[in-house]
C-alpha cells in the first residue's frame, strides 16, 4: 500500500492511499487458500478444490471484504506511524469510479486530527473560593417559608372578598358547549387562589368573589391539555362560593417540625442549617469550577479540530433555541443555524474538553463501577416506577453510559487540578454567594462547561 499526504492545513488532513491489484489480487487469494482447507465441492475431496473455480464462484465477494481489510489495515497502520488521532471517524472514498476488477484501488482518506495539548502548570493557576456560613437568620427565614407551606386557613368575615393568597371553598360543574364532561365536577373544593392549580384563568376570575356567589367561570383548555375530548375547548364552570379563608403561617414549634418528620423544632432548625451548608457548598462548586476554567482557557490555547466545533456550536444553539421555546416539542421545526456567539462558547468549551481529557488521560483518571452505579441509580430516581427499564436502557446503551460517565470523569479531573492549584478561601456572605451563582447563571446558561470528549 502506497501513501501520500495530498493535503496539509492546520489540522486537516487528507491522504492518498494506492493498492496495487497484483497486492489485491495475492490477498483474495490468500484469503481463498485460507477458505478451501474447509471447503467441500461435489466432485472433490474436502480442501481439493482448484482455487480458479473457487475464484471464479466466491472472488467478487472476498474481492471486496480483502480490499476493506486491507485500506482498514493500512489506515491503523498510517494512525500508529504518524500518531494522529482522528477527531471523528475518518471520510474514506473511492477516487476512480469507473475502478474495475484488474486496476489498482486509490482512495482518499481525509480526516481533522485532535491536537496536541499543551502541558500547564495548574500550581501557577490561581482561584478565590468563597466561602459563606450558614448564619442564623437564614435557619429562621427558611423556617418562616416551612411555616408559609404549612399555612392553615382561617374564615374570612362573611362579606370579605377573595384575595390572592386566599383559599377558597367551591362547589363546581363544568360544560362543554352545554354539555357536562367527566372529571369537571367537585363539592367541597378548596382551591388556594395563585396556586396554578386549575386551567389558566380559572382562578383569577374567582378574585374578589364572596362566600354565597355563583359565578359562571369560562376558560379555554389549553392545546397541548392531557385529555384530547378537551384540549382547546372552552368551557363554562357553574361555581357556588361556600367559603372564603384567609392563610395563617403555622406556628414554628415542635408541632411544625413534626409535620416535616422530625420530632422537634431544635432537630428541624439542625436539618434546614445541614441542607442550606450542602446548598452553599454546591454554589461554591459551581462557582469554583467556572473561575477554574475561565483561568484554564486563558492559559490553555490551541487550535482545535473546526468539525468538533461546528458539531457543539449546533448542539448549542439547539439547546438555547428549545429553552426559548418550550412550547416546540422534539424536533419538529426548521434548521437552527448556531451564530457566532455560539461558535465562541463552542470552541472554548471544546478546548476545555480537551485539556481535561489529555489531563484525566495523562494521570490515569478513572470512573469506578461504584461510582457509575450511584449515578445510574440517582438518575433512576427521576423515572419512579420505570426505573428497572432505565437501568435495562443504560446496561444496553454504551452511548448512555458515556453521557453518565463523562461528568463525573469532568468532576474527578476537576478536583485534581483544584488540589494543584492555589486556590484561596474569601468569606462571602449568603446574598454575595448568590450574587455570584446569578451571575453565573446569566454567563453560561444551562449549557455544560466543557464539551465531553470520549
Amino acid at each position: 500500500m502506497e501513501v501520500t499526504e495530498t493535503l496539509n492545513d492546520g489540522l486537516k488532513r487528507e491522504y492518498a492511499f494506492r493498492l496495487p491489484a497484483n497486492e489485491l489480487d495475492a490477498k483474495v487469494n490468500e484469503k481463498l487458500e485460507e477458505a478451501r482447507k474447509d471447503f467441500q465441492m461435489k466432485g472433490f475431496r474436502k480442501g481439493k478444490a482448484p482455487l480458479p473455480l473457487m475464484k471464479k464462484m466466491f472472488g467478487k465477494s472476498v474481492l471486496g471484504e480483502a480490499m476493506q481489510e486491507t485500506i482498514d489495515e493500512a489506515m491503523r497502520s498510517h494512525f500508529e506511524e504518524t500518531g494522529d488521532r482522528p477527531a471523528f471517524q475518518p471520510e474514506v472514498k473511492m477516487t476512480k469510479e469507473d475502478w474495475q476488477e484488474g486496476d489498482d484501488v486509490e482512495v482518499s482518506v481525509t480526516y481533522e486530527r485532535l491536537p496536541e495539548v499543551p502541558e500547564v502548570d495548574f500550581a501557577a493557576v490561581e482561584i478565590e473560593k468563597p466561602v459563606a456560613e450558614v448564619e442564623e437568620s437564614a435557619v429562621d427565614e427558611a423556617l418562616a417559608n416551612l411555616a408559609k407551606t404549612a399555612n392553615v386557613f382561617e374564615d374570612r368575615p362573611e362579606d370579605a372578598a377573595a384575595e390572592e393568597g386566599d383559599q377558597v371553598v367551591i362547589d363546581f360543574v363544568g360544560s362543554v358547549e352545554g354539555e357536562e364532561f367527566e372529571g369537571g365536577k367537585a363539592e367541597d373544593y378548596p382551591l388556594v387562589l395563585g396556586s396554578g392549580s386549575f386551567i389558566p384563568g380559572f382562578e383569577e376570575q374567582l378574585k374578589g368573589v364572596k362566600v354565597g356567589d355563583t359565578p359562571t367561570v369560562t376558560v379555554t383548555f389549553p392545546e397541548n391539555y392531557g385529555a384530547p375530548n378537551l384540549a382547546g375547548k372552552e368551557a363554562s364552570f357553574a361555581v357556588t362560593v361556600k367559603a372564603v379563608k384567609a392563610p395563617k403561617p403555622a406556628e414554628i414549634d415542635d408541632e411544625l417540625a413534626k409535620r416535616f418528620g422530625v420530632e422537634s423544632l431544635d432537630e428541624l432548625k439542625t436539618n434546614i442549617r445541614e441542607r442550606l451548608q450542602a446548598e452553599y457548598g454546591q454554589a461554591t462548586r459551581a462557582i469554583v469550577k467556572r473561575r477554574l476554567m475561565d483561568a484554564l482557557d486563558d492559559v490553555a490555547r490551541f487550535e482545535v479540530p473546526p468539525g468538533l466545533v461546528d458539531v457543539e456550536a449546533k448542539q448549542i444553539a439547539h439547546q438555547l433555541w428549545h429553552e426559548e421555546h418550550p412550547e416546540v416539542q422534539g424536533h419538529e421545526h426548521g434548521a437552527i443555524e448556531p451564530t457566532e456567539e455560539h461558535r465562541k462558547l463552542a470552541e472554548r468549551r471544546v478546548r476545555l474538553g480537551l485539556l481535561l481529557a489529555d489531563v484525566g488521560n495523562k494521570k490515569e483518571i478513572t470512573v469506578s463501577d461504584q461510582e457509575m452505579q450511584r449515578a445510574v441509580i440517582m438518575q433512576a430516581r427521576q423515572y419512579p416506577g420505570q426505573e428497572r427499564q432505565f437501568f435495562e436502557f443504560v446496561q444496553k446503551n454504551p452511548g448512555a453510559q458515556s453521557q453518565i460517565r463523562a461528568p463525573i470523569f469532568e468532576d474527578k479531573v476537576v478536583d485534581y487540578i483544584l488540589e494543584l492549584a492555589k486556590v484561596t478561601e474569601k468569606p462571602v456572605s449568603k446574598d454575595e454567594l448568590q450574587a455570584e451563582i446569578a451571575k453565573l447563571d446569566e454567563q453560561e446558561g444551562t449549557a455544560p462547561e466543557a464539551a465531553q470528549q470520549g
